[in-house]
């Protein structure tokens, strides 16, 4: 496994958590399951520990944890586990937090994806009322920082320029210029399927994880990747139909009981796409390698959002 200092430093906590110091020692080595610049996470048999970002907003973090422990969120968000001493853990000047550990959406299966589920927990999620002093949701701040980070790592390429033009076609607030612009619900802030887990693993209920952009915000944000996806051709209309439907039926507030629901979620889908066709380039460029199939469909549709005349764009733009 990786032997960075972090790595080894949440690898002995985990194991710390699950283990007593008591008992004789039979755990498997500790496992790096993520190791990003946002977050590092390694599990240790039941434990699982993650190192949070180190520019990481601690009091807006705290409130982050605060909401996935609370009992409204309880078979909603994933709790987390108590500190050994009741006060922050910290690694490599990095704030720490300890999981359960949760059995992920096994990429392998597509069909098995859990959409209606995560259409139900979203629902959920946005329907409780939130609790005071909740941070913003970070969705906008994050798209913002993958285009600059497409910025900074192909400046002045030309490949970048449908990427930007569909970046600056959107208002202000959804590029982290200004308040949200509707309602303020809790949101999860990054829903893919990557933020869901069956806990107890491996058969129990699905649950979001994954806390560090939740907050108040648009909750149309949390359907956006699905949206986008659909709107790109990647998810099949019959399963966007399902995760919509679902997500009505189980009464979320994020875009209009029946109808076209395409006036919430436009701007949070185009923004989304920005997001994802920038993350793309930044990361083919640094790996020196043309961006895939799948990338380049999301580039692709920058391109065409681009093209789109500024009278024809929806009014939630505004």
């Amino acid at each position: 496994m990786t032997t960075t200092p972090v790595v080894r430093a949440l690898g002995e906590l985990a194991h710390d958590r699950a283990h007593p110091a008591t008992t004789p020692c039979a755990c498997a080595p500790p496992r790096v399951l993520a190791d990003r610049p946002d977050g590092t996470v390694v599990r240790s048999g039941p434990v699982v520990a993650k190192a949070h970002a180190p520019d990481s907003d601690t009091t807006a973090l705290a409130a982050r944890l605060a909401l996935a422990g609370s009992s409204p969120l309880a078979g909603i968000l994933l709790p987390p586990l108590p500190a050994p001493d009741g006060t922050p853990t910290a690694a490599g000047g990095r704030t720490v937090s300890l999981w359960p550990y949760g059995r992920p959406v096994d990429p392998e299966d597509p069909d098995a994806a859990p959409w209606e589920e995560a259409a139900v927990l979203l629902a959920r999620l946005h329907r409780t009322p939130p609790p005071r002093s909740l941070p913003p949701m970070r969705g906008p701040a994050k798209a913002a920082r993958a285009v600059a980070r497409m910025c900074g790592a192909r400046p002045g390429d030309p490949v970048t320029a449908p990427v930007l033009a569909a970046w600056h076609g959107l208002p202000r607030w959804a590029r982290a210029e200004a308040p949200a612009h509707r309602d303020r619900r809790i949101c999860h802030g990054d829903l893919h399927l990557g933020q869901l887990v069956r806990h107890p693993a491996p058969r129990g209920p699905w649950l979001l994880i994954d806390i560090d952009d939740a907050g108040l915000g648009d909750p149309a944000w949390d359907l956006a990747r699905p949206a986008a996806w659909y709107a790109a051709g990647l998810l099949p209309a019959e399963v966007w139909l399902r995760f919509l439907d679902t997500y009505r039926a189980a009464g979320g507030p994020a875009v209009r009981a029946a109808g076209d629901p395409w006036p919430e979620l436009d701007v949070p889908a185009r923004a989304l796409t920005v997001q994802t066709a920038a993350v793309a380039l930044a990361k083919s460029a640094a790996e020196e390698r043309v961006p895939d199939e799948v990338e380049q469909l999301m580039i692709d549709a920058c391109a065409r959002i681009a093209a789109v005349p500024p009278q024809l764009v929806s009014d939630s733009a505004s």
